[in-house]
């Protein structure tokens, strides 16, 4: 009988590993989607509050989805790197353009 190795050694660890990259992981990239999002919106020409709204109704969307994901994926570490890579990058990216703005 042949046992395998996993990155885990504990099925429960593994699970509170996989939660809290959907909450927070899942948190940082909605919120660095929103930013981005809105602040993308505003410099395109629509009003700042419309802007704002519709940037947060998508989000909510992008983070059941990444939520999903996040449980759906096969390596954590994948998960991971998507999410504080790509919220970091897209909180960036917010950021950049907000300062072009002002």
């Amino acid at each position: 009988m042949s046992r395998t190795i996993t990155a885990f050694p504990a099925p429960r660890l593994h699970l509170l590993a996989r939660i809290a990259a959907a909450i927070l992981g899942g948190y940082g990239f909605t919120w660095g989607f929103i930013a981005a999002g809105a602040s993308l919106m505003f410099a395109a020409g629509m009003g700042f509050h419309d802007a704002e709204f519709l940037a947060s109704l998508l989000g909510v969307l992008a983070f059941v989805a990444v939520f999903l994901w996040t449980f759906a994926a096969r390596r954590l570490w994948v998960v991971w790197a998507v999410l504080a890579g790509g919220g970091a990058l897209l909180a960036a990216t917010g950021s950049f353009v907000q300062s072009l703005l002002v």
